[in-house]
């Protein structure tokens, strides 16, 4: 079991994987990374990240960075747990620019609906956290949700009517029953 990554941790290996690839690419950061580097959690288990377009030298930098730094390195993002939400990409917040590598924040919307999705302690605690920083508003959320509603029939293992129901949940009024 790898050590947990802080921010610094998590910075660094940010920097360590744009020195280490060979070309252009914008790396998006998801899950704990975002949770971490917004400051709402102090560690989380995992890098987890999506490039476009993986640069050369990508998944050698990975592996190298995974023994050096000692951090787990998954290719994950919301896209692989729900269907993707449109305007992701103009909603992802940046984050830095190290060599030919810019990085940013996987769209907020979509990280919270892949994490309603799942269903975790954490993941719920973390939307609690989004909601209540102002970093994501009910009423998009649920607009973004009805947008892709429809293609959820793509993804056998969502049961629509539940998922529904969970993101009905998360985006009544604060206070409201």
């Amino acid at each position: 079991m790898r050590e947990p990554v802080d921010r610094v941790k998590f910075e660094r290996a940010l920097r360590e994987l744009a020195a280490e690839v060979r070309g252009p690419a914008d790396i998006y950061v998801t899950g704990g990374g975002t949770a971490v580097l917004e400051g709402w959690r102090p560690t989380t288990v995992d890098l987890d990240l999506k490039a476009i377009p993986e640069p050369a030298g990508f998944f050698e930098a990975i592996a190298v960075l995974k023994e050096r730094l000692d951090v787990n390195i998954e290719l994950a993002s919301p896209d692989d747990f729900i269907p993707e939400l449109p305007g992701w990409r103009d909603r992802s917040q940046f984050i830095a620019r190290h060599g030919q590598i810019n990085f940013f924040h996987y769209d907020l919307y979509s990280q919270a609906l892949s994490k309603i999705e799942r269903g975790h302690p954490r993941d719920v605690t973390d939307v609690k956290a989004m909601l209540e920083r102002g970093l994501i508003d009910r009423d998009k959320l649920l607009g973004l949700f009805s947008a892709i509603e429809p293609k959820l029939i793509r993804y056998p293992a969502i049961e629509p009517t539940i998922l529904r129901r969970a993101v009905l949940a998360f985006c009544r009024p604060a206070g409201s029953v």
